[in-house]
């Protein structure tokens, strides 16, 4: 298991001198904010933090909703990361791959700086009915700053009570469904509203994870994340949203989604009807 600790400390020991030897730039003030056209020096550039960061995983999840954010999140030197499930057994994806935990329900600390939920089909519709992964989920979003999900992660978000009277997206396949969780569904890669902070379907992780880098940093800080990650997007086809794709390809994968489609409005809907809790 990586100790992300000595990880970042590493980092900053290797990255200070780099840093010294660079021209600073004009300086800006800033609030920090994940938009905006205003450019820091590298002497006001935040290196280090303290931000805790819990990242539910469960079966069936889609990896990449988890591996996207986790990437862009390790970036930041100094915060720790939680990988929280019921348990510390590991947990397989819906493709197959194995993830081991970090942290329980119990173990995971109580105030944390971001909450984070990926998504999935299956294993996503049986996590937003999980009556211990949605208190989870309720307590900590009570007390943590930012409230966050990546593809139908925010229903998981929604059936926690999170969502409602909050701009959010999630994947095309369930982004209406939404609405049954008192949220107002917004067609978007990455939607903020006050301190809820979704992304859109799996690859939108990676654009949601460098706007969280930015939020909790600055937007130099997020930059330079990007530089290192040579995230620069040049897909061989132009077939990744509902506005680009091929109308044959629309309609193949809108009639393989919609058993999904519609089990997310019934979710969506029995917590519509659900008596108001106390």
């Amino acid at each position: 298991m990586i100790d992300i600790e000595r990880r970042n400390l590493t980092l900053s020991a290797l990255i200070a001198p780099l840093l010294a030897a660079m021209p600073a730039r004009a300086a800006a003030p800033s609030s920090g904010t994940t938009h905006g056209e205003q450019t820091w020096g590298m002497d006001d550039v935040p290196w280090l933090g303290d931000e805790q960061i819990a990242m539910l995983v469960y079966p069936g999840m889609t990896v990449m909703d988890l591996v996207g954010p986790h990437c862009m999140f390790g970036a930041l030197m100094g915060a720790t990361l939680h990988i929280v499930s019921k348990t510390l057994e590991p947990v397989t994806s819906d493709a197959g791959l194995t993830i081991v935990p970090t942290a329980t329900f119990d173990t995971c600390p109580r105030d944390v700086t971001v909450l984070f939920a990926p998504g999935g089909t299956d294993g996503t519709l049986a996590a937003a009915t999980d009556r211990q992964t949605l208190a989870f989920m309720a307590d900590r979003g009570a007390r943590a700053k930012y409230i966050t999900s990546v593809c139908s992660g925010s229903l998981v978000l929604g059936a926690a009570g999170l969502l409602d009277g909050y701009k959010a997206t999630s994947h095309w396949s369930c982004r209406d469904a939404l609405a049954g969780f008192g949220a107002i569904p917004t067609d978007a890669r990455v939607v903020r509203d006050r301190n809820r902070i979704t992304g859109a379907g799996v690859t939108a992780g990676l654009d949601f994870g460098l706007a969280m880098v930015a939020e909790l940093r600055n937007r130099t800080y997020a930059e330079c994340t990007q530089l290192m990650s040579e995230y620069d997007p040049d897909p061989p086809f132009n077939a990744g949203s509902m506005k680009t794709a091929p109308p044959a390809v629309k309609a193949a994968m809108l009639d393989m989604a919609s058993d999904f489609s519609k089990r997310a409005e019934a979710l969506a809907n029995a917590a519509k009807r659900a008596p108001a809790k106390p």
